[in-house]
């Protein structure tokens, strides 16, 4: 996890290291948006990673224990399995290193086996999110290439791990329960990732070409959608850096089949056209605080019509969303789903101990007769309109001990627009605000 070891290398053998943290964060929301919420809400969140590795040459294996409670909480918050899992298995896998790579002469490749967690390129795809309480893994086959001019190839196919305990009663209780397999989910994808695409004409510029898929099937323990999604898509960038402009482009498109609702008794398949779109283009200067300025917008399609046998809303399924759109557990009022939010952004890093940044979106809805998916919140007719509402994002992080210890504050708030006020059972007040302390210790 990048952290320094929990011993030093002479107190343990050289094929095995030992890292992890332990991160303590309080976070209180007043006027919660979310449908049939009213109030403020807050949380006291403890979250520990052990992370062991034996090496052993040909053969690395992994074990990755995840440790996530919650408490402050009352019967109004929105508590799941995504801010609670007791002491459980994250990782537990065996990784072959050395092996011939899939990209010609001299590519090399390395083979994980058992449950992973997964992350590749911007992570809107795919994320090992960190923000979160807890951390999702997978269990599976992840195959990787590369070269050394820096091109990548990600091969993989897995299951998602659902998360337990996920009752309320045993999530206010931070009870222990094991988590398991879902074994009706299958989640496949090949992601190429190609450095200096245009050379010396464009330096740094690169681009990717990908395809996910998501295969569902219902289970006795799991009821599904019976979702099967093909989703081919591509991403050009070139990573901020003083002096030069930067920019981020990366669509998809989604199609396939699915049904309305998990109930056993739908029978109707509705077909999946679907679609999103990041663009961002930036410029950093050559200052001491290296102030960034971007501009961006995020597009995720919304379902038009309820009411035909087409599914058009774009379901954010395994990516990241805090990155680009808000911070996230009890707030993260945006999700790329339904969704048109072009916005700006600003940061800063004067040293390597200290960053800051600012976002702003103005959020709307892509069709207005579809969810407001995070606040659980529609007008089927439409005549609430589309705007959400200003969106505004903050946070700053310093290492207080460099490497061991770092705070970080961060805040949010969301000034509601017309959807937010006029929609049927939508929330009170003028808006919400979120803000939130945490300390992360790594060992």
């Amino acid at each position: 996890m990048g952290s320094a070891p929990i011993y030093a290398q002479s107190e343990t053998p050289d094929w095995l290291s030992v890292h992890g943290e332990s991160r303590v964060r309080y976070q209180s929301t007043q006027n919660q948006f979310r449908v049939n919420r009213s109030g403020g809400d807050q949380l006291l969140l403890f979250r520990t990673l052990v992370d062991i590795k034996a090496d052993t040459g040909p053969i690395t294996f992994g074990l990755e224990l995840q440790d996530s409670r919650a408490y402050l909480d009352d019967s109004g918050t929105p508590l799941t399995s995504s801010t609670v899992n007791p002491l459980d298995i994250l990782q537990l896998y065996s990784r072959i290193d050395a092996l011939p790579g899939l990209l010609g002469a001299g590519s090399k490749g390395k083979l994980t086996l058992g449950r992973q967690t997964v992350s590749i390129g911007s992570k809107r795809q795919i994320e090992r999110a960190d923000f979160g309480n807890v951390i999702k893994s997978y269990t599976g086959a992840y195959f990787q290439s590369e070269t050394t001019n820096g091109d990548e190839l990600h091969l993989f196919y897995v299951v998602p791990i659902g998360r337990f305990p996920s009752s309320r009663s045993e999530l206010d209780d931070n009870a222990l329960s094991g988590d398991e397999e879902q074994w009706g989910r299958r989640i496949w994808a090949a992601h190429y990732r190609r450095a200096d695409l245009l050379g010396e004409r464009v330096p740094g510029l690169w681009g990717e070409a990908f395809v996910y898929g998501l295969n569902e099937r219902d289970k006795d323990t799991l009821q599904t959608p019976n979702r099967s999604y093909i989703a081919p898509g591509a991403r050009i960038y070139r990573l901020a850096a003083p002096g030069q402009w930067d920019i981020d482009l990366e669509g998809s498109f989604r199609h396939g089949t699915r049904k309305a609702s998990s109930a056993a008794s739908d029978q109707n398949d509705l077909d999946v056209r679907a679609s999103m779109l990041f663009a961002s283009i930036g410029y950093t200067w050559d200052a001491p605080w290296r102030p960034h300025l971007a501009f961006e917008y995020y597009y995720a399609s919304g379902d038009n019509d309820p009411t035909d046998d087409i599914f058009g809303q774009h379901e954010r399924l395994f990516g990241g969303r805090r990155t680009d759109l808000n911070n996230t557990s009890t707030f993260g009022p945006l999700t790329p789903a339904n969704l048109s939010a072009p916005g700006v952004r600003f940061e800063i890093k004067p040293n390597d101990r200290w960053d800051a940044r600012l976002y702003y979106h103005a959020a709307h809805l892509d069709s207005a007769s579809d969810s407001w998916v995070v606040a659980k919140l529609r007008d089927p007719s439409g005549n609430s309109g589309r705007f959400i509402g200003h969106e505004i994002d903050a946070r700053a992080r310093y290492w207080v001990v460099p490497k061991t210890l770092r705070l970080e504050v961060g805040g949010s708030g969301l000034i509601f627009g017309r959807f937010a006020k006029t929609v049927p059972n939508g929330p009170s007040g003028n808006g919400s605000v979120f803000g939130f302390v945490q300390m992360t210790y790594s060992f």
